[in-house]
């Protein structure tokens, strides 16, 4: 049986845990090779592990993709383990819970590194070694098309994030590089519980009020695989410049 993304080269960032680990294995599992980075070194190398015990091709990598010479080195590593580059899924980020008044200025531009530059600087090396054309998935957020509460520079990040979807579309369809966005809403991940203890508030009361949606429950990181799979692969390949919202009517 043959997979969705047979024969293709895929980067996942942020792929030692959650959403990222979770469409790392869901993209090997559909036949692509995958470089699984992370600036968590023993987490990208379980994931890359897990990927390879199971009968799949992963290299790992150590990277923080906030600086550019990790990002150049990210991409230059995809193609010397596997020949080539076809997809992108830009999904490091990170969170700060907080108003304008508790958000330092080193909050804020650490937030703003990891979540929208890192997105910048991946296209900006993936798109030349996208020799044949390509997809790039960017994670954004429900809270990247609406407002939420004390998360004013991650509410920030991923609007630019979303944005700058559009604008990578337009850029680059004539090379043949479609450039989407997932949006998900709360998803049972370690940052979700990483929020709640931000707050300093009761993971149980915080995952019911997760949950407080129309379809009655937090997402699973597999579920934003399977919206991410759908982007990276030949089954979307009339879309781009989209932002797809996988959030459990939430938004609705």
């Amino acid at each position: 049986m043959t997979g969705v993304l047979d024969g293709k080269v895929a980067i996942v960032t942020g792929g030692a845990s959650g959403i990222g680990r979770a469409t790392a294995l869901t993209f090997a599992r559909e036949g692509a090779a995958v470089v699984v980075a992370d600036i968590d070194a023993d987490g990208a190398a379980r994931t890359a592990a897990e990927i390879t015990e199971a009968g799949g091709q992963a290299h790992a990598v150590t990277a923080d993709v906030s600086a550019e010479a990790d990002c150049a080195a990210l991409v230059a590593a995809a193609v010397d383990a596997f020949g080539g580059l076809h997809v992108l899924f830009n999904n490091a980020g990170i969170i700060r819970r907080a108003d304008a008044l508790g958000t330092t200025v080193e909050e804020w531009d650490r937030v703003m590194a990891v979540n929208v530059r890192s997105v910048f600087l991946m296209c900006k090396h993936a798109v030349p070694a996208m020799t044949g054309g390509g997809s790039i998935v960017n994670t954004g957020s429900g809270w990247g098309l609406k407002g939420g509460g004390n998360a004013l520079s991650y509410c920030a990040s991923k609007a630019a994030v979303v944005n700058m979807t559009r604008a990578l579309a337009i850029d680059h369809a004539k090379a043949g590089i479609r450039v989407n966005s997932v949006n998900p809403g709360d998803t049972d991940t370690p940052m979700l519980r990483e929020e709640a203890r931000q707050l300093s508030e009761d993971w149980t009361a915080f995952a019911a009020d997760a949950a407080d949606r129309p379809m009655g429950r937090a997402g699973s990181p597999d579920e934003i695989a399977q919206a991410v799979l759908f982007l990276a692969s030949d089954a979307s390949s009339y879309v781009t410049g989209s932002a797809l919202v996988v959030d459990g009517g939430g938004l609705a």
